[in-house]
């Protein structure tokens, strides 16, 4: 079943987060993952404003999600964002295809 990583994220130097956007696609791509939502345009239609880039990363399956975000190839390029922006990380179970 595949599990999905929500990502909130809060640019403050833009120059230094383009690295970080450009260095991750190939190590998601290790764990199978691929970009659902890339940032893009928003509207909060109930609750308070979200105004941090909202990014959503499809993988496999928990497990690799998990995978990813702890392996040493993403704890490098993590680094890139360090300094350029503050995020909030989260994975949830997807639905199973009959849900």
């Amino acid at each position: 079943m595949p599990a999905y990583a929500i990502v909130l994220i809060e640019v403050t130097d833009r120059e230094q987060y383009s690295k970080y956007t450009q260095a991750t696609p190939p190590v998601i791509a290790q764990f199978g993952g691929r970009f659902i939502v890339r940032g893009g345009k928003t509207l909060t239609l109930e609750g308070q404003e979200e105004k941090r880039r909202v990014v959503v990363i499809e993988f496999p399956s928990f497990e690799l999600a998990q995978a990813f975000y702890q392996s040493e190839e993403y704890q490098k390029v993590k680094k890139l964002r360090s300094g350029a922006a503050t995020g909030t990380f989260i994975v949830v179970d997807g639905c199973p295809p009959d849900s």
